[in-house]
């Protein structure tokens, strides 16, 4: 008669440890980062903080005391956003590091993605031929820009054309990535060139010359670029994603010492670009270099994404509105500036918090 409740505890005791028998049969044991990866020499390299990550490999040894395989993602630059918001969207990444405005259209259209880590600006340029008459954005009225829709530089461009009281339909903006944009302006085919630090390659070619480029422009101008991590995941593994955080926190102190700083240059000098070229990208620019790195959540960096947010909406890249502030996960930073002891390194007056 004593069977059937010995029964009903033993039963009971099993259903209690099925939660657990779950989540060790769910453990992860990959961690996947997409990043921009360029292939020189027969050997892929990655950007930014990325690939100071990869190179030191202090985080492939954390991840793997747990028994989790760190896999570096590579995306082309010809299509960074796309290709990462279909890998989120299809769960084939777990973190990315990419740009501001792709990262608006993936939670727009229903990718959840969080803010990890805040990552650093980026100097936009326009760019004319050489032998070009024009001094600025209003001598390209009406003209031919080269301009990559959807990417991140899209938004300065905006800022550049209402600061000075135009808008799109002011141009004619042609859709041409970098690659196929710099063609188009070394052939003539275009007025005008809107890019990155690639720029300096046509002016170093004789083909183009540089005629505004954003270093002295409001800090809500500048295109951003941060670590971002798939909702699911990072609320699954806040373990797993605080090793991460902790990673590139740490890799953007590193970088942002400055007597690291030539050492930083000629790791992205693995892209392919010259360190002459990367120099020039970064001298003159008003955020100081300790500051370009910063992790730190702040008002500012709200109000940017608040703004590239009411941008996409009005271009139409996206079909709804999003509060991207609401994205915004920072108690990762939290914890790894209190647990490297680098809560004094950034400072900012105004530290937004959710």
């Amino acid at each position: 008669m004593k069977r059937k409740p010995l029964l009903t505890a033993a039963l009971s005791a099993l259903l209690a440890l099925l939660p657990a028998l779950a989540s060790a049969a769910d453990a992860v044991r990959e961690v996947r980062i997409s990043t921009i990866s360029y292939a020189t020499g027969g050997k892929t390299s990655y950007s930014g903080v990325s690939g100071l990550i990869a190179q030191q490999g202090d985080l492939e040894k954390a991840l793997a005391k747990r028994g989790v395989k760190l896999t570096w993602v590579p995306v082309s630059t010809a299509a960074v956003g796309p290709q990462i918001n279909e890998a989120f969207a299809n769960r084939r990444i777990d973190f990315a590091g990419y740009g501001d405005l792709p990262s608006v259209i993936a939670n727009a259209s229903g990718i959840r993605t969080k803010l990890l880590v805040p990552g650093g600006t980026s100097t936009t340029y326009l760019v004319v031929p050489a032998n070009s008459t024009a001094r600025s954005i209003t001598d390209l009225k009406g003209k031919r820009i080269a301009l990559h829709r959807g990417r991140p530089w899209e938004f300065p461009f905006l800022q550049l054309a209402q600061a000075n009281r135009l808008g799109q339909n002011d141009f004619k903006l042609v859709n041409l990535n970098p690659q196929a944009g710099a063609a188009a302006l070394s052939s003539g085919s275009v007025d005008a060139f809107f890019t990155l630090s690639d720029a300096w390659l046509l002016v170093d070619k004789g083909v183009g010359k540089i005629i505004w480029n954003s270093k002295q422009s409001p800090e809500s101008w500048q295109m951003r670029a941060e670590l971002w991590g798939a909702s699911e995941f990072v609320a699954a593994n806040p373990a797993i994603s605080q090793l991460v955080v902790d990673a590139y926190v740490k890799a953007a102190h590193w970088a942002s010492l400055e007597q690291n700083r030539d050492a930083y240059l000629r790791l992205q000098s693995a892209s392919g670009l010259p360190e002459s070229v990367l120099r020039r990208d970064y001298d003159g620019d008003a955020t100081a270099w300790k500051q370009r790195a910063s992790p730190l959540f702040t008002d500012a960096l709200a109000a940017h994404y608040r703004d590239v947010a009411r941008y996409a909406k009005g271009a139409k890249l996206t079909g709804s509105d999003v509060d991207m502030p609401a994205t915004f996960e920072p108690r990762f930073v939290d914890a790894a500036l209190k647990s490297l002891g680098l809560t004094q390194f950034w400072t900012d007056t105004k530290v937004a918090r959710q």
